[in-house]
């Protein structure tokens, strides 16, 4: 489908939900936000719906709107940054009860599970991808919008440094400078500023790092009762996969974190050759070549830790 196609979708939409994947990074929720903001400037009635939003992103503009839930019906549901529709986990309904559903992302492992679907998986973020896709469709990206689309890209770039990053990354990160959008105070906020709970979490994970296969595959974990003990808030535990991926020699980085209802969530990291995704879909996961993530639901700790390593170390040369 064109970008026309999704443009007219959104015109003829009465009622509008933007929705993201399960656990929100930067990207997730600046992208939602960004386009919460696009669709106002449409003069359109939309809700932006995200159940649980970490501290760090509650300083980006028109967070105040965010709802946790709704009770309307929507006829036009537009997911963001979600690879698949089991990604909405939460809240599915409000995007299998719309009649129109659109996504917009940067996956390769997009499933395509809208009815109109713009996927480019070379670009770095979703919201590198709307700072192409608002100009088109004649919205303005102003000093606030423009903020959230920064904060998304900044975050899945890991402030630039990933391999994905591109020389219109730079061109937009400068343009929206000279739109006076602070990009220290952005890049402060989402990657240097962390509460005492995370930091907490961050230690304990540290003193539990093991070495793998010479060295070149890191793993850790923090438990449900960790989270509990130091009062961890929802995205504390974002960034302490990348400790392991940081660490010289290391290629592959494996974080593991409870769950509530038992199970784990996974974290993978790489840094040259290993394609994590395709290690996290062999578990039912997916994400990019570089990071990726699944969630094992049976096993115990040591049981998720032997399967996760030995497939793994298959792609390691």
């Amino acid at each position: 489908m064109t970008l026309d196609d999704i443009k007219v979708q959104i015109q003829n939409g009465k009622k509008i939900v933007i929705l993201t994947h399960e656990n929100p990074d930067g990207d997730a929720i600046g992208s939602s936000l960004a386009m919460y903001g696009a669709l106002q400037q449409l003069k359109k009635d939309v809700d932006v719906i995200i159940p649980e939003v970490p501290r760090c992103f509650k300083f980006l503009p028109f967070a105040d709107k965010i709802k946790k839930e709704s009770k309307e019906k929507y006829d036009l549901a537009i997911a963001v940054d979600c690879a698949n529709e089991k990604r909405l986990k939460g809240f599915e309904d409000y995007y299998e009860n719309a009649k129109v559903k659109i996504q917009i992302d940067h996956h390769g492992v997009n499933t395509m599970f809208a009815d109109y679907n713009y996927v480019d998986p070379v670009e770095p973020a979703c919201a590198q991808i709307l700072t192409k896709v608002l100009p088109y469709w004649n919205i303005d990206i102003t000093k606030e919008i423009g903020t959230c689309l920064l904060t998304g890209i900044i975050t899945d770039t890991g402030g630039f440094r990933h391999s994905g990053v591109t020389a219109e990354t730079f061109e937009f990160a400068a343009w929206i400078l000279r739109k006076g959008v602070n990009v220290s105070n952005v890049y402060r906020n989402v990657l240097q500023t962390v509460s005492k709970s995370s930091f907490e979490l961050n230690t304990i994970a540290r003193s539990r790092m093991e070495f793998y296969e010479n060295g070149k595959i890191t793993f850790t974990y923090i438990t449900y009762e960790d989270e509990k003990k130091v009062k961890a808030e929802t995205g504390d535990h974002e960034g302490i996969v990348d400790v392991g991926r940081d660490i010289e020699g290391v290629e592959v980085s494996i974080f593991l974190r409870e769950l509530e209802n038992g199970g784990y969530k996974v974290s993978l990291r790489s840094n040259d050759y290993v394609n994590v995704s395709d290690i996290c879909l062999m578990f039912g996961g997916g994400g990019h070549v570089k990071a990726a993530g699944c969630t094992i639901t049976s096993g115990t700790l040591e049981q998720v830790k032997e399967k996760l390593i030995a497939q793994t170390k298959l792609y390691l040369k």
